[in-house]
């Protein structure tokens, strides 16, 4: 049993183009359903606590690290604001999105209260006992 392409190299006076391939087979046609398609879902908007937090949070650390006190106090905006952007989001039903960056914004602010806390400890106790040093 010869295939077609054994054929075409045995012979020299055919080439690839004539060799015959079947047309494609056409499948049976539907019409479109009666029905409309389904609309599009409202774009979800995000809560506008939810970035004054995330912007806070993140300015509470970056602040926080070097300084101490302005960690604290911007990490406290980002914790209340967080959990306020959390409590509306869940009470809107969907309407507002976001929830995800509130809750981290809520959890950096903690973070940023915590990191400041400790700098403004470790300042404090460097400027005591420069102060306390005898001259």
């Amino acid at each position: 049993m010869t295939s077609v392409y054994s054929e075409v190299e045995k012979s020299p006076e055919r080439s690839q183009i004539d060799v015959e391939t079947p047309a494609p087979a056409l499948g049976v046609w539907h019409p479109p359903p009666a029905y409309p398609p389904p609309a599009l879902a409202p774009a979800r908007t995000s809560d506008g606590r939810t970035i004054a937090a995330l912007l806070a949070a993140i300015g509470g650390i970056v602040l926080g690290i070097p300084l101490g006190l302005p960690g604290m106090m911007l990490g406290t905006l980002a914790y209340f604001l967080g959990k306020s952007a959390v409590s509306r989001i869940d009470s809107s039903q969907g309407a507002i999105g976001g929830r995800g960056a509130a809750v981290a914004s809520w959890v950096l602010g903690a973070v940023a209260m915590g990191i400041g806390a400790v700098v403004t400890l470790v300042w404090l106790v460097v400027v005591l006992n420069s102060l306390n040093q005898p001259a």
